[in-house]
């Protein structure tokens, strides 16, 4: 057992841990697993929108359209808002603690540079669509720019960041309509689940996942939706939401009207119910779209956990905060179930799913990372994800101690 040096970082115990937080990031797992789903589905015609495909009978149709309109770009955002209000959480307990900033920012930094190291081994390995490289630059890049920037500041910011999205994205779909219509590069990443040699899939995984945490950036409504979660996190919005109500209340209706509602717009494309020259040119401004529904979830889960608070959660807010309490776990976890029984090198079973039965395979697997968390939270294990992370990224770790389990 390792003495704690004062003022070292050290993880937070689960008693200390904010409920609302944890709560949306296990939902969040689900929206995640029903958004990749879809890329395995390796035989099917692509449509309209990302890799959905074009054609299906009623339930799959009603699969697609549900994934478009309340899944497809809001998963990502919500887990950017999440991840860097986690780093404003770790931020004010380090220098509450007596930590140097620069002690911190070291700290930060050598978290991020893991977190890019473990999506580098993901895409290799697994999964070219993955998210943990994407945060790992966000921080690496945001954190030094934005992390003691003036409320005032922050807000100018975002305010900036999803005028010129939401400018940009609306050019680039009107422009688009004069270009012929297609899949586009979404054909390269059917084509990942597709390849049956496993060494060659490794090859045009890395390829494809190159550029995306670069590109993610410049498509700005990650680090809004970062500067979002920076500005909640100082105001403890999640871990104090009986302060913030109004706000809450506000943020949830408008979020989730505004993102679901331009969703469905989407989903009518898609289905052809609304017809344009070329509905994948819109795809772009659907995803910034996404922003809204995500930050109208962390709202709704905020309000959730005030309700509740006080009380013991039921049974299945107790299983959602396990798993969210292990969510880099859940996460991977995933890829382990997904890839191997859905890819062209393992044992192909999407060449054989449609949208509703690939749906149903997201749900279960979910549920399955939902029980196995809650079975470890009752057993006081960490997720190992979370425990290598933690060793790779605190210099000390502190003397382990009841209610340990699970924290950051």
């Amino acid at each position: 057992m390792t003495t704690a040096i004062p003022g070292a970082a050290a993880p937070t115990p689960v008693a200390e841990r904010a409920l609302a937080p944890d709560l949306a990031r296990g939902l969040m797992l689900l929206l995640i697993a029903l958004a990749h789903v879809p890329w395995f589905l390796w035989t099917s015609a692509l449509g309209s929108t990302l890799l959905h495909p074009a054609e299906g009978g009623i339930a799959d149709r009603i699969a697609q359209a549900a994934t478009i309109v309340f899944v497809d770009g809001r998963a990502w955002t919500l887990f950017g808002l999440l991840f860097a209000y986690g780093i404003g959480q770790l931020h004010a307990r380090r220098i509450a603690a007596g930590s140097p900033e620069p002690a911190v920012h070291r700290l930060l930094r050598t978290r991020h540079w893991w977190l890019l190291a473990f999506g580098l081994v993901h895409a290799a390995l697994l999964w070219q669509g993955d998210i943990l490289s994407t945060y790992g630059v966000l921080g690496l890049v945001l954190v030094p720019l934005f992390l003691h920037r003036a409320d005032r500041t922050l807000t100018i910011w975002i305010g900036a960041l999803l005028g010129v999205a939401a400018l940009g994205n609306l050019a680039l779909a009107a422009l688009g309509q004069f270009a012929p219509a297609g899949p586009g590069a979404t054909a390269l990443q059917q084509q990942a689940a597709a390849e049956p040699s496993y060494l060659a899939s490794v090859l045009l995984r890395l390829v494809l996942w190159a550029p995306t945490p670069i590109s993610s950036l410049a498509g700005l409504v990650l680090p809004a939706a970062f500067l979002i979660g920076i500005l909640a996190a100082r105001r403890r919005v999640l871990e104090e939401p009986g302060r913030h109500l109004p706000l809450l209340r506000r943020t949830a209706v408008v979020g989730l009207v505004v993102g679901w509602g331009l969703g469905s717009l989407q989903a009518l494309l898609h289905l052809g119910v609304l017809v344009v020259p070329n509905p994948s040119a819109f795809v772009s401004f659907h995803l910034f779209t996404g922003i809204f529904a995500g930050v109208g979830v962390a709202a709704v889960f905020g309000l959730i956990a005030h309700r509740i608070s006080g009380a013991t959660p039921p049974l299945p807010v107790r299983a959602l905060v396990a798993l969210g309490r292990r969510s880099l776990s859940g996460y991977l976890a995933q890829s382990l179930v997904f890839v191997p029984l859905l890819a062209a090198w393992g044992f192909g079973l999407g060449a054989h799913l449609t949208s509703a039965t690939a749906a149903l395979v997201g749900i279960g697997v979910w549920v399955l990372t939902v029980v196995v968390a809650y079975r470890l939270d009752t057993a006081g294990i960490r997720g190992p994800a979370e425990v290598l992370l933690r060793r790779l990224t605190y210099p000390v770790r502190a003397a382990a101690g009841p209610g340990a389990a699970g924290g950051r």
